[in-house]
């Protein structure tokens, strides 16, 4: 066993550490590599295989299985980023389609119509390109944001 070096011998060193040093870590590792060598994996179960860095765990993502499938990751990401894209959409679009509305209304009170039907079928026409204009901005948006935080 090693013999672990000599603690700090000022009483300013000792004011740094309060703790005292431990060297436990040795005999846990060389006890659990014991455990190991006994427990062994049946055939059929694979090795477990743990990605060296970051870069490794996102490439892993990104492959595909025997089947051809992408990874539940990768699902889930596409999953949440349409479902901001969906919920962003009707958070700028609804707001914005009521505005729109509004405005146009506001705003052509001297046009003429040849029937009430014309006029509110042109008012929903610049409603509808609000909703999709601004519905649009905020869904692209919401998806990204959801998708780089996912």
């Amino acid at each position: 066993m090693e013999v672990p070096p000599p603690g700090p011998r000022s009483f300013l060193c000792r004011a740094r550490r309060p703790f005292p040093r431990v060297f436990a870590a040795g005999a846990v590792a060389t006890e659990s590599e014991a455990l190991l060598e006994n427990e062994k994996l049946p055939s059929y179960v694979p090795e477990p295989y743990y990605p060296e860095s970051g870069w490794d765990r996102l490439r892993e993502l990104f492959v595909r299985d025997e089947q051809q499938r992408i990874s539940k990751e990768l699902e889930h990401i596409y999953r949440a980023a349409a479902s901001a894209g969906i919920i962003g959409w009707a958070y700028g679009g609804i707001p914005a389609f009521i505005h729109a509305k509004r405005r146009y209304i506001e705003q052509s009170q001297a046009e003429i119509y040849h029937n009430r039907f014309d006029a509110v079928q042109s008012a929903h026409r610049a409603a509808t390109r609000g909703f999709i204009r601004y519905g649009w901005r905020w869904s692209w948006r919401t998806a990204m944001f959801v998708t780089i935080f996912k």
